[in-house]
């Protein structure tokens, strides 16, 4: 078993993209009052797992509704955690920002058999 595909790090994974949309609309939920607060806050998550869905490697797990070479994907993830710990510094959580993109770090470290098969797709 690689270890992009071992449960313990897939759960990392999962939890990565959660934290991520939670760092998305705690940003939203900081920035205005109001109805646009509740669209930031909600909307901009939303915006984001529907192009976290949407754009996959083929033969990557789940369905590629949009099919993406592999290193365009990684550049998607790599834009969509960069946001996230963006996200949480300019919201007023500077340490969670620097965990998360540790954590995020690690994992891709980690998983750097998953790196390099999206590579040479």
């Amino acid at each position: 078993m690689n270890m992009a595909n071992n449960p313990i790090n897939l759960g990392l994974r999962f939890f990565l993209e959660l934290y991520g949309l939670f760092a998305l609309g705690c940003w939203g939920w900081v920035q205005h009052t109001g109805s646009p607060r509740i669209l930031l806050a909600f909307g901009l998550p939303l915006l984001a797992a529907v192009f976290w869905g949407t754009f996959r490697v083929p033969n990557d797990p789940g369905n590629a509704i949009v099919a993406v070479p592999g290193s365009i994907r990684l550049l998607l993830e790599a834009v969509y955690f960069a946001g996230a710990v963006w996200a949480l510094y300019a919201a007023g959580r500077e340490k969670w920002g620097l965990a998360f993109a540790v954590i995020v770090l690690l994992h891709y470290l980690v998983s750097y058999d998953r790196v390099i098969w999206l590579l040479k797709q």
